[in-house]
């Protein structure tokens, strides 16, 4: 499977670079340093948007750039088949920000990209970044300065949030990935952990999770299994929320304790985690032990 830690060399296309928000992020992101060789767009009206060559499907824009990474800007009912069409021709990552895809047709996503080694960030994702180099999705500029510290994330806004806060202080990110905040997704905090042990540039890990599914728990467990010998801290959205409410996210929803804030702490601060209760409490403390 594809590393996360892309660079400037990493060859990117975009499908669905036609529609509003695919002409607006492919600027962005070629902007910031990502390496957008051809967008995917059925129009046979215009060859370039932004600059950027335009190939009626996936297959023909890998043959000419020989890219190995999609973001998929399309719709939630229209993403599977863009995925499909992505993996038919070789990509190896797929990042695919939209929200809301079909709980049947993530299943079957999560089980191409599976059987086919391919790394799938999303859905629901802000994206994915290394800082200062490029980045993959609709992360804030302002929120990524190049540093030591792995970060994973559900939610896109407490992450932003997060990332600029600790900026501020000092702290940089190595490589950042937005899991996504659906219920059914492509790589969860656990897959990434081995990633994140191998890293040399990554010299602690921090996760921005959420009340809601087993995410959390299960990375607790991976980070027990791989002997992770980093410091890891951990921000949980959701501590004061009520019970059997679904929280911003589809995937943000307890049940009974399950999913619940309590359950994810304990299990966490059992696998060595410091957990946080505040935004700034993080900050600090992140701080104090990179800095």
């Amino acid at each position: 499977m594809m590393s996360p830690r892309i660079d400037r060399s990493t060859r990117v296309i975009l499908q669905g670079i036609s529609g509003r928000a695919g002409r607006l992020h492919s600027r962005l992101m070629r902007e910031y340093g990502t390496n957008i060789v051809a967008g995917v767009a059925p129009s046979k009206d215009i060859n370039k948007i932004n600059n950027i060559p335009l190939f009626p499907n996936c297959a023909s824009a890998v043959k000419a750039t020989g890219a190995t990474v999609s973001v998929a800007l399309v719709g939630a009912y229209d993403l599977l088949e863009a995925m499909r069409e992505a993996v038919a021709a070789g990509i190896r990552m797929i990042v695919t920000p939209t929200e809301g895809m079909p709980v049947h047709d993530a299943l079957k996503a999560k089980r191409l990209t599976q059987e086919a080694g391919v790394l799938w960030i999303g859905g629901s994702t802000p994206g994915m970044a290394v800082a200062e180099v490029a980045k993959l999705g609709f992360l804030p500029d302002v929120s990524l300065k190049s540093g030591a510290l792995g970060l994973m994330s559900k939610s896109g806004t407490l992450s932003y949030e997060s990332g600029f806060r600790l900026a501020q202080r000092g702290v940089g990110t190595s490589v950042w990935v937005g899991v996504g905040g659906d219920p059914v997704k492509g790589a969860r905090y656990s897959d990434l952990v081995p990633f994140y042990a191998a890293d040399a540039q990554t010299r602690a890990l921090l996760i921005i999770g959420e009340i809601g599914g087993r995410d959390e728990e299960d990375f607790a467990e991976a980070l027990k299994a791989q002997s992770f010998a980093k410091p890891v801290f951990a921000l949980i959205a959701g501590r004061t929320a009520p019970e059997g409410v679904a929280m911003g996210h589809a995937g943000a929803l307890t049940y009974g304790s399950h999913g619940g804030y309590a359950a994810k702490r304990a299990a966490l601060e059992a696998a060595g985690v410091t957990v946080f209760d505040t935004l700034n409490a993080m900050v600090e403390g992140v701080a104090r032990k990179l800095l």
